[in-house]
């Protein structure tokens, strides 16, 4: 398995993980309609943006047939105005390939780019009933705060997680 910058012919397999691990990591914490609603072509378009968007960074894992199985991106939201931080805002792994150290190597990928910006202070956020933010913590985030949002009419609790020095994440979990 590997771990490289993502291309813009990577945003069907981008969409379709997208998507297919949204229906497993959400399943009872955001309704089924909703779920069901979401659409590999309007995901396609969707990271096809975000590929081509400046400032944002893509990572894609694939497996040893060479599919994508997993992905991840960073950058800095709009509403970011913290100097020298960044953000987290997605890694996403089909259901069959979590637990088997990918997280891990697509969260050194962003890491490192984050160290290569200059960013000392990176923010993530998780959905409270998604169990990745254990992942997170295991890393070494910080919970920073918790905010009420709404999805598909459901009221949820969204938790901002920090680390406050990139450098310290990667030499403390080795993610040479």
């Amino acid at each position: 398995m590997s771990v490289r910058r993502a291309v813009m012919a990577d945003a069907q397999g981008i969409a379709k993980v997208h998507v297919d691990s949204w229906r497993s990591t959400y399943k009872n914490i955001i309704p089924d309609s909703f779920l069901k609603n979401l659409s590999y072509d309007k995901r396609t378009e969707l990271w096809k943006r975000n590929i081509s968007r400046e400032g944002n960074y893509v990572y894609v894992a694939e497996n040893k047939e060479g599919e994508i199985v997993g992905f991840a991106d960073c950058g800095k939201r709009e509403n970011n105005s913290v100097d020298n931080s960044g953000d987290l805002t997605s890694i996403y792994l089909l259901e069959e390939y979590q637990g088997k150290g990918l997280g891990k190597q697509l969260l050194k990928q962003l890491f490192f780019k984050f160290e290569e910006l200059g960013y000392t202070r990176v923010f993530v956020e998780v959905l409270e009933d998604n169990k990745t933010r254990y992942f997170y913590e295991h890393c070494g985030a910080s919970l920073l705060r918790t905010e009420k949002i709404i999805i598909a009419g459901v009221e949820l609790n969204l938790l901002i997680y920090e680390w406050d020095d990139v450098n310290q994440v990667l030499f403390k979990h080795s993610f040479s």
